[in-house]
């Protein structure tokens, strides 16, 4: 299986177009994919989507003519579709899941494949590593069937069904009382046509931006990152709007600018919106989290006297307490958020609405929300991260030492070690930092959080120099 170039990450299998993202790479994965869910089911059906990526379109028809010869029903969107969408889509319609062409947030050069289960959330661990087994064991890509007509599926519509859940789950009322005026960045993904979509339908003064397909993404990979959103905190500053909204490559991520032009830290608006819906949907429900996510989300937790669960990084854990329907909010740091009733997915196009519906209800910017809820909980949260590229030698000496037990750090005390997901290290003074090792590329992840964004940076510079010793 080593040869195999078929490997799934935390969020589906992602490879440089035209190197390992090739044609016959494709055919094996989704061949794979074919008998792994006619193992569980005699007739199954799977739903296929693409992003606005190069070429996504002929890599969504080729896989729907490889399901259709390994005796797999198929259902083709109908353009380039969000991933929350495709995975509201398996639940209303009972599907066996997906196949979804998107390589998210990454550069242009890259593509990817999520496959979702039946039950719309990401698939677990047991299940790629069943589909890469199934894809190793494949013989040459021309022993696959593939010579069949691409035409003669059916083709659906995932917006209509999929916006209107939407209304469903946010009060756009508050929205119109308000008299709201936001910018959307599309950043040339697959949010184009749905969350600008559903604020004009709605009545809400919207201006959407970067909406065209542009499969270079301005030479930048479609991430709603700080850094990527400079053109819509001018916007926003500009127009006078009261907040910016932002969705990545397959809008599964969210991006936001406050009304002052700052951007707002993905850690901070999930507190911010596990706070308020609790608060206006009285929903006494805990919030799930990742290790790597900030505290804030057990401090609103301990507040409300609701439980906190922590799960290694990966949305797919998180969708776990989705379905059992034990969390009102289930988020992790990079962006992605959903909540009780919804998907076991990541929906960047809900966490924007929701941002906006907190925007209108409280009429406040959302700094001025952060600081109250600061204030609620007794203490700030300022969490960072980095990303350290290691040469291998330094990578691999790290990986002995985060086996270790370390009993102080930057000069504090270690309180506890926690080893969910690498190695987390709780200071006395409530203070965290995280090392986690990608398992694709030369990196070590760091994660750090203080109760000043000072003492927060310390930390990373007390790490870095740790690693470089």
């Amino acid at each position: 299986m080593s040869g195999s170039p078929i490997h799934f990450g935390t969020s589906g299998w992602r490879a440089l177009i035209a190197d390992d993202f090739t044609f016959a790479n494709v055919r094996l994965a989704v061949a794979a994919i074919a008998g792994h869910v006619r193992a569980r089911t005699a007739s199954p059906t799977l739903i296929v989507g693409h992003d606005t990526r190069f070429m996504a379109e002929a890599f969504a028809a080729e896989a729907a003519q490889v399901l259709r010869a390994h005796g797999v029903g198929v259902l083709l969107c109908q353009g380039a579709a969000p991933t929350p969408a495709i995975a509201y889509e398996i639940l209303r319609r009972h599907a066996d899941g997906a196949v979804n062409f998107t390589a998210s947030h990454n550069p242009a050069e890259y593509q990817g494949l999520k496959f979702s289960a039946a039950d719309g959330g990401p698939a677990l661990p047991e299940v790629t590593r069943d589909i890469e087994a199934r894809a190793a064991a494949l013989d040459a890509p021309a022993a696959l069937s593939h010579g069949e007509s691409r035409n003669g599926f059916e083709h659906i519509d995932v917006r209509g069904p999929y916006l209107a859940r939407l209304r469903e789950l946010v009060r756009f009322a508050v929205l119109r009382e308000a008299k709201l005026k936001i910018v959307c960045d599309l950043l040339h993904g697959c949010g184009a046509g749905y969350l600008d979509r559903v604020l004009s339908d709605e009545g809400i003064a919207v201006t959407a931006t970067r909406a065209g397909r542009d499969v270079l993404f301005d030479g930048h990979g479609p991430d709603p990152s700080e850094e990527n959103l400079l053109p819509l905190s001018k916007s926003v500053r500009e127009s006078g709007a009261h907040v910016g909204l932002a969705t990545d490559g397959d809008a599964d991520r969210f991006g936001i600018i406050d009304a002052d032009g700052s951007f707002l830290s993905p850690n901070h608006l999930l507190a911010l919106v596990y706070d308020y819906l609790v608060e206006t949907r009285g929903w006494r429900l805990g919030v799930a989290r990742s290790v790597a996510t900030s505290h804030l989300l057990d401090a609103v937790a301990q507040h409300h006297r609701l439980p906190l669960y922590q799960t290694p990084v990966g949305f797919k854990f998180i969708g776990e307490y989705i379905k059992q329907d034990k969390i009102a909010v289930g988020g992790e740091e990079s962006a992605g958020m959903t909540i009780r009733g919804h998907v076991p997915e990541k929906d960047g196009i809900l966490a924007c609405l929701l941002a906006a519906e907190m925007v209108a209800a409280r009429r406040a910017p959302l700094r001025k929300q952060l600081a109250d809820l600061f204030r609620k909980v007794g203490r700030e949260y300022w969490p960072v991260r980095e990303n350290l590229h290691l040469r291998p030698e330094v990578q691999a000496r790290i990986v002995a030492e985060l086996r270790k037990d370390r009993r102080d750090f930057a000069g504090h005390r270690v309180a506890k070690l926690d080893r969910t997901d690498g190695l987390k290290m709780i200071l006395d003074d409530e203070s965290w930092v995280l090392l986690r090792l990608s398992g694709t590329e030369p990196v070590m992840r760091v994660y750090a959080e203080a109760a000043t964004p000072q003492a927060s940076q310390r930390l990373t510079s007390a790490t870095r120099e740790w690693i470089e010793s």
